[in-house]
C-alpha cells in the first residue's frame, strides 16, 4: 500500500541546508500496524508528513495504493487525503469552540456531505468510542483521553484506509496512553493500516513492527516480539 523509494527531503535557509531524509526506502503493506521510532530531529515526523501528503519530497518516489504521489495541487492532495487517510495528533487538533460532534463531522463537511447525514455519522462514530453522552461538550469540558478519542472518531468518520498518528499518547498519562493504543489496535484488526510516530519504547512494543530512524535513515526494521 505504501512504498517509498530513495526519498530525500531537505529544508533550505539563507545560512544552511538541512538534509532531513536521506535516500530513505520503506514499504508498508495494507493492514499493517507499524511504529516509527527516533529521537527528536531524526526525521520521523517529516516522514509522516510526506506519507500524509502534507509535505513534498525532493527526490525519489512515493507510491500510495499504486498511485505516484508527486506534484499534486493542494486541492487534489486535500481531496486524496480526505478519502484515504485519517490523522491523529499529539495535541488533538480539535477546534475549541466546536462541540465533539461538530469536530468529528468537520471532515465530512469538506466532502460536501449534508448536515443531517454528517451529524448522524459523527454521532455514530462517537458512540463507537463511548462518547455519545459527550457529543455536545466542548474540548475544554473533556479530559485529555476523551479528547484523543474524539480525535480518533474524527479520523475514522470518513472511513479511511490508513491512520497516521503523530505521538498520539504524548500528552496523556500512562493509563490513557494504553487505552488509546488499545483503540488503535482494534482499528487495525478491522484491516486499517496504522502508522504511529513515537519516541516511547512501551508504545512501540504494542505495535507489530518497529522502524527505527536516525539522522534521516532507517537503521532497523523488525517485527515486534510479543
Amino acid at each position: 500500500m505504501i512504498e517509498l523509494q530513495r526519498i530525500n527531503k531537505s529544508y533550505n535557509t539563507e545560512t544552511t541546508n538541512l538534509h532531513v531524509l536521506k535516500d530513505l526506502s520503506l514499504t508498508i503493506a495494507a493492514g499493517e500496524m507499524v511504529s516509527l521510532m527516533g529521537s527528536s530531529g531524526s526525521g520521523k515526523s517529516t516522514l509522516l508528513n510526506i506519507l500524509g501528503i502534507l509535505d513534498s519530497y525532493d527526490s525519489g518516489e512515493y507510491h500510495l495504493d499504486g498511485r505516484l504521489i508527486r506534484d499534486m495541487s493542494e486541492h487534489t492532495a486535500a481531496l486524496y487525503r480526505s478519502k484515504t487517510i485519517g490523522f491523529v495528533f499529539q495535541s488533538f487538533n480539535l477546534i475549541g469552540f466546536k462541540t465533539a460532534a461538530e469536530n468529528v463531522a468537520l471532515p465530512l463537511y469538506y466532502q460536501g456531505v449534508s448536515f443531517k447525514k454528517r451529524h448522524k455519522m459523527a454521532l455514530d462514530s462517537l458512540e463507537r468510542f463511548g462518547l455519545l453522552d459527550w457529543a455536545e461538550h466542548l474540548p475544554s469540558q473533556m479530559s485529555g483521553g476523551q479528547n484523543q478519542r474524539v480525535a480518533i472518531a474524527r479520523a475514522l468518520v470518513t472511513k479511511p484506509r490508513i491512520i497516521l498518528a503523530d505521538e498520539p499518547t504524548g500528552a496523556l498519562d500512562s493509563e490513557n496512553s494504553n487505552d488509546i493504543i488499545a483503540v488503535l489496535n482494534e482499528i487495525n484488526k478491522e484491516g486499517i493500516t496504522v502508522v504511529i510516530v513515537t519516541h516511547e519504547e512501551d508504545i512501540a512494543e504494542q505495535t507489530k513492527r518497529c522502524v527505527r530512524i536516525q539522522d534521516g535513515k532507517i537503521i532497523s526494521d523488525s517485527a515486534v516480539s510479543k
